[in-house]
């Protein structure tokens, strides 16, 4: 049993050796890695002071690349992305230098001007949390207690559209209501349309049979005045003597008494066409609501 347990020791030490070399090695290139990083950290830095922001974007770039879980060149990005009003790339590399933070100062920091990219976009529901995370981490940053309270108020003045599934259903039912209510009003509408229709329909059809009475009484009064005219047109009696009626014709005066009592008729059907239009017609409501 001595000897197993001997054996087993040597064989653990074994491995535990050629880990540490291996982990030795790694350091190194670690270490060398790191080091480029840094070289390419400060060379953005350089670029950015003198306003070459192409330069120091591609060197951030570089050492983010090289070294991703380090905070400080991924918020130098961003600080140069927000100088150049690029809030999207602002956002998005502000909220990778926040997960990777290690510190309370360095998280601070990332979500502080996260909440001013935020702020820029005019989504001020996202600034405040963002603004709540800085200070949960420094609660004693003036500067963020007063942006946050401002980004507040502008969330107030500036409420988001549809935020949240309650207001959604409620706007999904009152979209519903509204929509019931315009399809039945349209119905009614659709109705007193088709009503009155019907009822100009009835007084055209009776207008046009009162009109083919009309006009067929009046072909008969013409071809009963014709003859009369044909005699009148003889030049054999004297102008100043009166005419005698013909027989199986209708005087003057009866034809006058006949007109006189077709448009009494008339009137009366007239009259009694407006009135059932009367009858008919909606009110309109005093207000246009």
């Amino acid at each position: 049993m001595k000897q197993i347990h001997f054996l087993l020791f040597g064989i653990l030490y074994t491995s535990s050796c050629f880990l540490t070399l291996s982990a030795q090695e790694k350091s190194k290139e670690q270490l060398k890695t790191e080091k480029e990083a840094e070289t390419y950290l400060a060379e953005g830095s350089d670029a950015l002071s003198a306003d070459n922001f192409t330069d120091a974007e591609v060197n951030y770039r570089k050492s983010i690349a090289l070294n991703p879980s380090v905070e400080v060149g991924k918020y130098n990005l961003g600080n140069a992305y927000y100088n150049k009003a690029q809030n999207e790339e602002a956002m998005l590399r502000y909220k990778q230098a926040a997960s990777v933070a290690t510190t309370k100062p360095e998280k601070h920091k990332a979500y502080h001007n996260l909440g001013n990219s935020f702020m820029n976009a005019k989504m001020y529901q996202e600034a405040v949390e963002a603004y709540k995370n800085a200070l949960r981490n420094n609660p004693n940053d003036d500067e963020t207690r007063y942006n946050l309270a401002l980004a507040k108020e502008m969330l107030e003045k500036n409420p988001p559209q549809g935020g949240g599934d309650d207001d959604k259903n409620k706007d999904n039912k009152e979209n519903q209501d509204q929509n019931k209510d315009q399809q039945n009003q349209d119905n009614q509408n659709n109705k007193d349309q088709n009503n009155d229709n019907k009822q100009d329909q009835d007084n055209k059809d009776q207008g046009d049979q009162k009109d083919k009475k009309d006009g067929d009484q009046e072909g008969d009064n013409e071809k009963q005045k014709e003859p009369q005219k044909d005699q009148q047109g003889d030049g054999d009696q004297p102008k100043d003597q009166k005419q005698q009626p013909v027989p199986g014709q209708m005087s003057p005066q009866q034809i006058k008494n006949l007109l006189e009592a077709m448009n009494n008729e008339e009137k009366k059907v007239q009259d009694k066409i407006n009135l059932q239009k009367q009858k008919g017609a909606k009110v309109k409501p005093d207000k246009d609501w």
